[in-house]
C-alpha cells in the first residue's frame, strides 16, 4: 500500500474518484507550505516544489495499493503531470502528482496557489 496525496478529479465527489478502486481515505490534510500550484489548462491541477513563497495545498491522502496506482490511477494522469513524493503539513511523505519537470507541453499554466484548494479555484471560476 501506498499514500497517495490528491488534490484534483480523484478525490471525494469528483469524476475520477472512482479509478482509486475503494482505496480507504486516511487524511483530509494540507501539503507543507512549500508548493506552488497550478493549473494546468484549466483541466487538472499541479503541484511545484519550490524553496520560497508556496503554499499548503489542500487534498485527501489514499491509502492506495501499488497495483491501483500503476493500472488505474497513473495511465489516468495528463502527460503534463509526473508523480513525485511531497511533504504534508504533519511532515510525513506522500506520493502525489507534480508538473512534469522539465515542462513537456505549451499547455498554459495559471497559477492558483492563493486559493490553495482545486475546488475553491473551480468555483471561482
Amino acid at each position: 500500500m501506498a499514500l497517495m496525496f490528491l488534490n484534483g478529479g480523484a478525490m471525494r465527489g469528483e469524476p475520477l474518484h472512482h479509478l482509486l478502486d475503494g482505496a480507504p481515505l486516511v487524511a483530509t490534510t494540507t501539503t507543507a507550505p512549500k508548493y506552488r500550484f497550478y493549473s494546468v489548462g484549466g483541466q487538472c491541477p499541479a503541484l511545484v516544489p519550490v524553496a520560497h513563497g508556496g503554499g499548503a495545498i489542500t487534498g485527501e491522502v489514499y491509502d492506495l495499493t501499488l497495483d491501483a496506482l500503476r493500472d488505474r490511477v497513473l495511465p489516468a494522469e495528463p502527460p503534463e503531470l509526473e508523480l513525485g513524493v511531497i511533504e504534508l503539513a504533519d511532515g510525513t511523505s506522500a506520493f502525489a502528482m507534480l508538473l512534469r519537470r522539465p515542462q513537456t507541453s505549451h499547455v498554459p499554466l495559471r497559477d492558483i496557489t492563493e486559493f490553495g484548494d482545486w475546488r475553491a479555484f473551480r468555483a471561482s471560476a
